[in-house]
């Protein structure tokens, strides 16, 4: 079993060593992140903690789900794995391509080349 746990619904008012002091009862805390919104600065309302073994984790989800800090009830469980993300850059496997349009490019009669 893993020993990284999500934690939601979170209140903008908590912070990384709140977070990490409120599973520290359950065991050592190897790691805690509340994430943040890189534009604004403001939490997003969840983050992760690290536990050490895998039975502090289980300790600490079975106590603190559902559990209400400052009048919201947070989500405890075990993170999942994060999902790939399809690659959306112009570089892909294919190499740097302008457009896959096949009409399209030098002596093809479209942009950047025309038929003379």
């Amino acid at each position: 079993m893993s020993s990284k746990i999500y934690v939601g619904n979170l209140p903008y008012s908590v912070t990384d060593a709140s977070l990490k002091s409120n599973f520290a009862e359950f065991g050592d805390v190897a790691s805690a992140k509340v994430m943040m919104d890189r534009d604004t600065g403001q939490s997003k309302g969840f983050g992760f903690v690290e536990m050490s073994t895998a039975e502090a984790a289980e300790a600490a989800i079975s106590a603190l789900h559902g559990v209400s800090v400052d009048g919201r009830s947070i989500v405890v469980s075990l993170a999942r794995p994060r999902e790939a993300r399809p690659d959306r850059s112009a570089t892909g496997a294919q190499g740097y391509r302008a457009s896959h349009r096949t009409d399209v490019g030098y002596g093809n009669g479209g942009f950047g080349g025309g038929r003379y």
